[in-house]
């Protein structure tokens, strides 16, 4: 049999093992090649006045090349393990060291480079679909259109050609170096085998569980005032992730096998095959695994942590907006106002108009705040706050020594930790009034530009507000006084009215004037190409990760072949072999994801409010998809086990 005759056998008798490889690296170039492609794409150049996003795709085409440039070597150095003993045997029969490296090379570049044309291709095809979805996520109104770039095309080939050839430099090294004795010995020593749990793994597993619970406990006191100054709280923040990541190790290292191992020593050693098949193996495995489970627990907590921050942002947009803009449109001039208000009543477009005063004071806040955070709560005694009267506020009426705060959220009260009760002193030019603190409100009344600092505004009777109003100090006034509030009464008109405010040039920057859809469009605009890029990159690390522990039960699986022969010959069916085999998969991949979840969500309770107004509903989305996601390579690895179990006999 010739060398080319030998290549095309291995590569048929191979294709079954890496269809899942060569499926991922298609993937992954085609991601790769979309991402690049927008970079050169003219639909892209016309719409650089909504989207500032080039640098952002640069960066994120550089971490998807890191995250592939892994995935590609740790799926090859698997793969060769799994060929050692074919490596050697070809050695045994005479054929040198170089001739079997070339014989590998060549496998290597017909199924690299031939994933890496279809890869392009497909990215070529779908690549005006990703600019479609690009422009839908940010409100972009442009036309996509497909457009093959050769830079895009070279840039690819460069890149992951590059990847190959440090690949293939891997390969050289690990066949000079092995004997044909280790070769031989090479799948069978890559895990470790079972041995009694010493103490001090039993101690190691504990303080894992300990390390990620305080760094759990601490993330949820980030932002609630025990960390009194910057560098407490960056050295607060700094403390979490170590514990986080080291207490992940830690877990995966020991913690793993010894709550397995008291669920064990609870049946007296007496286990049912289905445990054995999975308890059993997960507590040896694991440990064996642990750095590569720890960096796939961070990341897979990391990616669906930025994602759920970044769509949190993006799903609240129009309710942050509300929340700036009480409105639909807010103005500070009434001749602005008035022009604005003629041309929507020569369109026929109803609206209601709110006007309210506006008087800014000095206030002593200093009974209600509960944080003591220093350079980032400002000076409790002196500070510029703007104040309105009940009878504009409408859903509050108070007595001359009440007063409540309005337009407060969530941001606010985490930093401010204001409490809900306590006493208020306003201060005009000559005089000081004392009001009694009644708690604040969520609901806004007047617009951002009012608040000084993104403070809340108080809400005073209207006596009180008067008497403010008359002893006022010029110098802390803002340029106008008035609150102007126009609202559609028409939802469906709102987008007219919308255009006729920009036409009139309205919003522009030298003017306090605001539309709510503007700025809602803007967040959308500016947190959908982060969700864009965020999305598509966690979806790669999702493959490639599911795809590195699918290869592993592939690994497990041939090497646990042998048990299951004697299984099925001491007359256990396949039926009672999969039961094992389906609880030992759902350790094997629920155990990264469940943890990864939890990584997730503290890191995202722990200071969402500076994303948005909204919780629950976009981090539920995010993680109910990734989770259905990577269950997907749990379900195949099942039907791996399932042809292995059915040839055991």
């Amino acid at each position: 049999m010739s060398i080319n005759q030998l290549i095309l056998q291995n590569l048929k008798s191979n294709i079954k093992h890496y269809y899942l490889y060569v499926f991922a690296l298609m993937f992954s170039v085609a991601l790769y090649f979309a991402f690049v492609t927008l970079q050169y794409d003219p639909a892209l150049d016309q719409a650089k006045g909504s989207i500032k996003g080039a640098a952002a795709i640069r960066a994120a085409s550089i971490l998807l090349v890191a995250i592939v440039a892994i995935f590609n070597l740790y799926a090859n150095n698997i793969f060769v393990k799994r060929r050692s003993k074919e490596i050697g045997l070809l050695q045994l029969i005479g054929m040198t060291k170089s001739a079997i490296f070339r014989i590998l090379s060549t496998e290597n570049f017909i199924l690299y480079f031939g994933s890496l044309l279809v890869g392009s291709l497909i990215g070529f095809s779908v690549s005006k679909l990703i600019l479609m979805i690009l422009f839908r996520i940010t409100g972009v109104e442009a036309v996509a259109t497909l457009h093959f770039s050769t830079k895009a095309f070279m840039q690819t080939f460069i890149v992951f050609g590059a990847i190959y050839v440090f690949i293939m430099l891997v390969n050289y090294v690990f066949i000079k170096r092995q004997t044909i004795l280790s070769l031989f010995r090479v799948s069978s020593s890559t895990e470790i085998k079972v041995k009694k749990m010493s103490l001090t793994e039993a101690i190691l597993g504990l303080l894992g569980l300990i390390l990620i619970l305080l760094g759990y406990y601490v993330s949820s006191k980030l932002f609630s005032g025990d960390f009194t100054t910057m560098f407490k709280l960056f050295a607060a923040m700094i403390f979490i992730l170590a514990a986080v990541i080291i207490g992940t190790y830690l877990f995966y290292k020991g913690s793993v096998q010894l709550i397995l191992n008291i669920i064990r020593q609870r049946k007296n050693g007496y286990l049912n095959v289905r445990e054995v098949l999975s308890l059993s193996s997960i507590m040896f495995r694991m440990k064996s695994n642990a750095l590569l489970l720890t960096v796939i627990t961070t990341v897979s907590g990391l990616a669906i942590g930025l994602l759920s921050l970044s769509y949190i942002s993006y799903y609240s947009a129009e309710k942050t907006a509300k929340n700036n803009v009480p409105a639909h449109f807010t103005m500070t001039h009434i001749a602005e106002a008035d022009k604005f208000k003629a041309v929507l009543d020569a369109s026929q477009i109803k609206h209601t108009d709110t006007s309210i005063e506006i008087v800014q004071v000095k206030a002593n806040l200093e009974d209600i705040f509960k944080s003591k955070m220093e350079g980032i709560v400002p000076d409790r005694n002196d500070l510029i706050i703007p104040v309105i009267s009940d009878k504009d506020a409408k859903f509050v009426d108070l007595s001359p020594d009440e007063a409540i705060f309005t337009g407060m959220d969530d941001l606010l009260q985490k930093f401010l930790g204001l409490k809900n009760s306590g006493q208020i002193e306003l201060k005009g030019q000559q005089t000081a009034i004392k009001q009694k603190y009644l708690g604040s409100r969520k609901q806004s009344v007047i617009s951002w530009y009012f608040a000084s600092g993104g403070l809340p505004v108080v809400v005073v009777d209207e006596t009180v507000f008067n008497r403010l109003k008359q002893d006022k100090d010029p110098s802390i006034q803002k340029e106008s006084s008035l609150y102007l509030g126009i609202d559609i009464a028409n939802d469906k008109e709102i987008q007219t009215a919308n255009q006729i405010f920009q036409e009139l040039g309205l919003d522009s920057n030298s003017s306090h004037n605001d539309s709510r859809l503007i700025m809602a469009n803007e967040q959308k605009n500016k947190m959908g190409l982060l969700m864009f890029i965020v999305g598509f990159l966690g979806l790669t690390f999702l493959i490639t990760s599911g795809c590195i522990l699918y290869f592993k039960q592939m690994d497990e699986s041939e090497e646990e072949r042998p048990t299951y022969t004697i299984l099925r010959k001491l007359g256990y069916t396949q039926d009672d072999l999969l039961k094992g085999i389906q609880l030992k998969q759902l350790f094997n991949f629920g155990i990264p994801l469940i943890v990864g979840l939890f990584h997730s969500y503290f890191a995202v309770q722990s200071g969402w409010f500076l994303f948005g107004a909204e919780l629950w509903t976009p981090m539920m989305i995010v993680m109910v998809l990734y989770t259905a996601l990577y269950s997907i390579f749990g379900i195949l690895s099942v039907q791996h086990y399932k042809k292995v179990i059915r040839r055991a006999l």
